[in-house]
């Protein structure tokens, strides 16, 4: 005997990070609406119409927060389908994405949402995210850490123009590891393609000018810059 079939809602669900005061932030919104009214999620909602999941993602991002999503590269996570995973309907598949962004600005709540904030990823992981987002956030971070380590996507974080050092705690940031300093900057300065001298300095409190870079054309890195291990306990 067949087994009736299941009408399955889609959803895109979006981890947005940046880094804000050395630190890095994820996007957060605070649910206005039952299940979960109250508890901060992740941006996201349901596909619409003759929509692809890629333009329901940047809607979604503009309606809940007021962000502009043409600012935004938005790289699918994955697909998160468990049967439970929202208890609105029988089944609803959601895509995650990430967007990584210097600078975003402080984010406006829509109509889904009570308000939107930019908190320390610690933070939300310390007091949870409704639905699977606590899973989708852990992926994604997982995500943009390994891409630090074989493709230039740390200058995303970064303004047009940056130092050595400011590129340095955005891996230090992501990864949460302190980096030596000679040794980061030789890596970045040797690896073809990932950055390259702007011509212009910025003064520093030493007195010495720092140099500035801007990303240059690689998309990937060679060699690698490998992510530390954690130290022994």
């Amino acid at each position: 005997m067949s087994r009736p079939r299941q009408t399955v809602a889609i959803t895109a669900d979006l981890v947005i990070l940046t880094i804000r005061d050395g630190v890095l932030c994820a996007l957060v919104v605070e649910r206005g609406n039952d299940p979960f009214a109250g508890r901060l999620a992740l941006p996201g909602g349901f596909l619409r119409g003759e929509e692809s999941l890629d333009e329901t993602a940047a809607r979604e991002l503009t309606e809940e927060t007021g962000l502009d999503a043409t600012q935004l590269h938005l790289q699918q996570v994955g697909v998160y389908s468990a049967p439970d995973r929202d208890p609105r309907r029988p089944r609803v598949v959601t895509c995650a994405y990430l967007a990584i962004a210097p600078d975003l600005p402080f984010p406006a709540a829509g109509t889904d949402a009570r308000a939107a904030h930019w908190l320390p990823v610690s933070e939300v992981q310390r007091s949870g995210l409704a639905f699977d987002h606590d899973e989708i956030l852990g992926d994604a971070l997982e995500l943009a850490r390994a891409e630090l380590q074989f493709r230039t996507i740390a200058t995303a974080f970064c303004a047009a123009e940056f130092t050595i050092g400011e590129l340095r705690e955005v891996y230090e940031a992501v990864w949460g590891v302190d980096l030596d300093k000679p040794n980061f900057h030789r890596k970045v300065t040797e690896s073809a393609g990932f950055v390259e001298p702007s011509g212009a300095k910025r003064p520093s409190p030493n007195g010495r000018p720092a140099a500035l870079y801007r990303a240059g054309g690689a998309s990937t890195l060679s060699p690698p810059m490998m992510r530390p291990r954690p130290a022994a306990s």
